[in-house]
């Protein structure tokens, strides 16, 4: 009987290469344990941090006063203008005004009655007192913020509903708060 160079012996299969066969890719059990744990790390950090930055909203009248502040500063140096800073009672919010008319309010937390007035920085001169409490009387419309980065000097004075009034002194050079010494 002759054979053809194609027929092959019964049972046995081709062989495809003469390679040694490698077992079989898989994941061990503790490979995927640490990357379900991995993925989880990873989730609970962006869900915190998510979290975080939504509630980054400011909360306090000087929260809202000093990113009105920011905003005023910025919108100067970039502009090369002066900007104006002022508060309006009416809305509750403070609103930074370009010379061009275009203005952005930054809005007191709605039901909090709390009143703002800037006022000359402190000369000494300028008070009353009115019913056992020092108002000042010099106040001003509005605060200007120039092309240099800096402002006109000024203090800002909240006064809540009950409470007694609090003022913050604005350093006219960078525009933030005058560190207070306190005397012991």
């Amino acid at each position: 009987m002759i054979r053809s160079a194609r027929s092959r012996p019964a049972g046995r299969s081709p062989q495809v290469s003469a390679a040694p066969r490698s077992r079989a890719a898989a994941f061990t059990l503790l490979e995927i344990l640490l990357s379900i744990a991995l993925i989880a790390l990873l989730a609970g950090v962006l869900t915190v941090g998510a979290s975080r930055l939504g509630n980054g909203q400011p909360s306090t009248p000087e929260d809202i006063f000093w990113q009105a502040v920011r905003e005023a500063r910025k919108t100067a140096l970039r502009s090369e203008r002066v900007v104006a800073l002022s508060f309006d009672a009416e809305a509750a919010a403070f609103a930074v005004q370009r010379e061009d008319g275009t203005r952005r309010d930054f809005a007191l937390k709605p039901g909090r009655k709390i009143t703002v007035d800037f006022l000359q920085p402190a000369q000494g001169a300028g008070y009353i007192l009115l019913g056992g409490e020092l108002v000042e009387t010099q106040k001003l419309a509005t605060v200007r913020f120039f092309p240099d980065g800096t402002c006109s000097p000024f203090r800002v004075q909240f006064r809540g509903e009950t409470g007694a009034p609090w003022s913050l002194s604005i350093d006219p050079w960078t525009c933030a708060p005058v560190l207070e010494t306190k005397t012991p």
